[in-house]
């Protein structure tokens, strides 16, 4: 495939993304973001301040993730420096969505970590969702709290703010989003019925690193 096919094809795949967060209410308006890797430099996100539904290919913005630089008029959105900063530290992953859904920010606003309460969360996303630290949006603070929080998880709480849900692919990254969101709105839930319990921790962990482990092995036979 062409360089130029396969820029036009990822921006594509982001607006889809875009459109279906939409829908299932796990973004709104302008909020939250959407990026793929495109290579050992560059990703495509998507722009600050436009809607889902108003996207247009051309909108989406080419960034080093390394130096932060891009071409054109079109800025990227404001929290660009989290998804450069996660393609930097994690080679495994290809695909981030940063949303403000409704039952993670609601765990997320009472700083509480989401233990391994459904066998899905525990198999895509590990034994426990981290809350990052507190700070500004698009700061450099934010940035390092949310980074320590997503060590060896594929999401991570963002303390009274939302979430961010990572994926080898974006298909992957938006499942986590899906999934994340069901096992926030059970932990709540259950809270009414005397509490959620929890799944063992290692048994957890174990169910985790089978997944990413067979699921390796799955997608390279369809390669």
């Amino acid at each position: 495939m062409k360089e130029i096919d396969k820029v036009q094809k990822l921006k594509s795949l982001i607006i889809e993304s875009g459109l279906r967060l939409l829908e299932e209410g796990l973004v709104t308006r302008t909020f939250g973001n959407v990026s793929i890797r495109l290579d050992e430099t560059f990703m495509l996100i998507t722009p600050s301040g436009r809607k889902y539904d108003d996207l247009e290919v051309e909108d989406i913005v080419k960034v080093n993730y390394f130096t932060h630089g891009f071409k054109g008029q079109i800025k990227p959105s404001s929290e660009f420096k989290l998804h450069a900063e996660v393609y930097k530290n994690r080679g495994d992953i290809n695909a981030v969505i940063h949303t403000h859904q409704m039952n993670a920010s609601t765990v997320a606003a009472a700083h509480r970590i989401l233990p391994p309460v459904l066998d899905d969360q525990a198999q895509l996303i590990g034994p426990d969702v981290r809350v990052a630290e507190y700070a500004h949006s698009s700061t450099d603070k934010i940035v390092e709290n949310t980074i320590i929080a997503l060590e060896d998880r594929m999401a991570a709480l963002m303390a009274n703010h939302g979430a961010i849900c990572l994926g080898r692919d974006i298909e992957e990254a938006f499942v986590v989003s899906q999934v994340l969101e069901k096992a926030c709105k059970a932990f709540i839930e259950a809270s009414f019925l005397g509490g959620a319990k929890s799944l063992d921790k290692f048994d957890a962990q174990k169910m985790h690193e089978d997944y990413l482990k067979n699921y390796s092995a799955e997608a390279e036979k369809n390669v």
